[in-house]
């Protein structure tokens, strides 16, 4: 998709910082800044590299300070607040931001129109800028761009000034290098330090301001008048092997690639395959494929990989990715569960999930539907068959199963579905006992292993019996007739009846447990109390737990986060039910492409092309946390793939 921002929409520093892109490099390394070019965050940068593909990240180059010469004018291209100094308004100048794949710029000042463009080469941490300069001004013109550094580990502001080297076109600081080629003339400087405001961070109690520094700048050749010339830099962590041009091309040509590859027709679809590339990355430490949940702060954790893979990956016919990814996890399986962390180094990985294992049986079951790949679920087999037998007999984190079939998880302050906040010793959202999606996932994955059991010369009636057991439990102790809908939780306190989106997956799994009027019952509920075009709230406005609000320190963020917080990723969910339980009919899908009017809208917001981590809870519209959510996209990529499923007379 083509989206434009123009001057009507920056009519001030604020409103031309509000949009931003996000360029990735498949090894959780990026490019992300906003559409006025400038830093709000300190994780914002040229080039944030990924030293350990995809967790362990450096900001190297944070930004870019441009300028126009014309005759004896001078006009800044960029953008940036200081806290001491008259801020860079280039902005002023900004003709267009446009992203159509990559992001580009064009600026018109006195006749010289200058456009900027900006890639990443793949599977390398190297960032390409080239600016085309047309000089119809009537005198001659050129152009100087200087690079600020910061060399320092991913969403930490340099707070102190420090020691580093500039030669030959090489910058080292602290162990760690930038080499830098361009097509101009490269000019060593005085050390120039700036103290730069993060309007972005500052508001939700990460670091207001931090340092960066310059050693060098980079002039263009005169330009005369009539002329067009090209101005080109790059920026690696090893000496460049490519050109500005060579890394651009490739990387456009990477993902129209992919855009025409996923096998999806509407735009909006296709945008979103494009979205998804982003978050697939490779992992040095299992040498496979995995999934960063968000940028710019999250790495790839279990759960999350799991929820956003079948849209990020499936939906979008990446098929052989999927496959490094569920192998990697179930290599991993231990205790009957399969990580939530990957750390980096030699430490062991982290298993504090109850969802991550149930949810990986269950998108065995959706890669084989996809692929009708037998051998794949022979290899699987084992392994989900000790994840079953754990769950029942019982695991870490208080994970097991209870008399009646159904499955209970947590204890003391472990915080082990993905509403896993904790404060302290608080838990805002306490969830220990039988969560409802939890028991939603364990019993699909019975299904799904009945349905493998004879493929893989084992017997199916256990799991079916135990399926039967979980579903007569499950509708006796989360449903609620007066209310049509279904228990958070079965503890036996008062956050058992909050109404919250969890219960929709009971819709949506491979296999589920209500009958068709129970469905319908939900998804009503659901969509009264707390559905909105941005997302699920995760808790009923009428409760008065309810946060209407996401912003402040981290205290504050968190007892909000969970507490009516608007989500994205459930609305996936809410809108495959809302097909379901329309018989998946034409008329059903028509409905569903209503609702999801304002769905190019909300890609346009924020970092554009992306859906976001979350919104505020009581009225929904600007982005906030993560700018870029991988089971956000996900999971709105998989309804527009059931869409056209059902368009096609196919079951989704």
């Amino acid at each position: 998709m083509k989206f434009t921002i123009g001057r009507q929409q920056m009519t001030d520093l604020s409103r031309a910082q509000e949009h931003g892109f996000l360029i990735a490099n498949g090894l959780g390394g990026y490019a992300a800044m906003t559409a006025a070019f400038s830093a709000t965050r300190c994780d914002h940068g040229v080039l944030v590299a990924a030293e350990h593909a995809p967790n362990d990240r450096f900001a190297l180059v944070h930004r870019l300070s441009e300028r126009l010469q014309i005759g004896r004018m001078r006009l800044f291209l960029s953008t940036q607040e200081f806290e001491s100094a008259p801020a860079e308004e280039g902005y002023r100048h900004l003709s267009a931001f446009v992203q159509d794949g990559l992001p580009r710029w064009t600026y018109e000042m006195h006749g010289v129109r200058v456009t900027r463009e900006i890639a990443m080469a793949y599977g390398e941490n190297a960032a390409a800028v080239r600016y085309t300069i047309e000089n119809r001004s009537g005198t001659a013109c050129s152009m100087d761009v200087t690079p600020l550094f910061q060399f320092v580990k991913k969403s930490e502001a340099r707070t102190r000034r420090t020691a580093f080297t500039c030669e030959g076109g090489v910058l080292a600081c602290e162990g760690r290098s930038v080499h830098i080629a361009s097509n101009g003339c490269m000019e060593t400087m005085r050390p120039r330090w700036e103290s730069l405001v993060y309007p972005h961070d500052g508001c939700d109690g990460r670091p207001e301001k931090g340092l960066a520094f310059a050693a060098l700048r980079v002039v263009s050749a005169r330009i005369a008048d009539g002329e067009t010339a090209e101005l080109t830099l790059v920026f690696s962590d090893r000496p460049v092997d490519q050109s500005c041009g060579e890394i651009i091309a490739a990387n456009a040509a990477r993902l129209q690639a992919i855009e025409a590859g996923c096998g999806l027709a509407d735009p909006v679809a296709r945008q979103l395959a494009v979205s998804a590339d982003a978050f697939i990355t490779r992992r040095d430490s299992t040498g496979g494929s995995t999934i960063v949940a968000g940028y710019p702060f999250f790495g790839d954790w279990g759960r999350d990989t799991m929820i956003a893979l079948p849209g990020c990956v499936l939906a979008a016919g990446r098929t052989q990715e999927a496959l490094s990814i569920l192998r990697t996890f179930l290599a991993y399986e231990k205790d009957g569960l399969v990580p939530n962390l990957f750390p980096e180094g030699s430490q062991e990985p982290m298993y504090n999930t109850v969802d991550a294992a149930l949810l990986l049986i269950n998108i065995v079951y959706l890669y084989h539907k996809k692929t009708g790949d037998d051998d794949f679920i022979r290899e699987a087999w084992p392994i989900m068959a000790r994840i079953i037998d754990a769950y029942k007999a019982g695991t870490r984190h208080g994970i097991g199963m209870d008399r009646d079939g159904l499955i209970r998880a947590g204890q003391g302050l472990d915080q082990v579905t993905w509403m896993d906040v904790r404060i302290g010793d608080i838990l805002p959202t306490p969830r220990h006992g039988k969560p409802v999606e939890i028991n939603a996932y364990w019993y699909s994955a019975l299904r799904v292993m009945e349905r493998f059991a004879p493929l893989c010369g084992a017997e199916g009636a256990p799991y079916a019996a135990l399926a039967e057991r979980a579903k007569a439990s499950f509708v006796r102790a989360f449903y609620m007739k007066k209310q049509g809908c279904l228990r958070d939780v079965v503890s036996g306190t008062a956050a058992d009846e909050q109404i919250r989106c969890n219960q929709i997956w009971a819709v949506t799994m491979p296999f589920t447990m209500l009958d068709p009027e129970q469905e319908r019952s939900v998804v009503a509920s659901v969509h009264r109390h707390l559905y909105t075009p941005c997302g699920l709230r995760t808790l009923s406005p009428a409760d008065p737990q309810f946060h209407a609000v996401y912003k402040g320190p981290q205290s504050e963020r968190d007892l909000a986060y969970h507490q009516g917080t608007v989500w994205p990723f459930p609305l996936g969910a809410y809108y495959l039910a809302e097909l379901k339980v329309g018989g998946y009919t034409r008329e059903a899908a028509a409905r569903v492409r209503e609702m999801l009017a304002p769905m190019e809208a909300l890609l346009a917001e924020g970092c554009v092309g992306q859906i976001p981590e979350i919104y505020d809870g009581l009225y929904p519209s600007r982005s906030r946390g993560c700018y870029a959510q991988a089971w956000s996209v996900g999971e709105m990529l998989r309804v527009y793939a059931a869409l056209e499923a059902i368009d096609c007379g196919k079951m989704p």
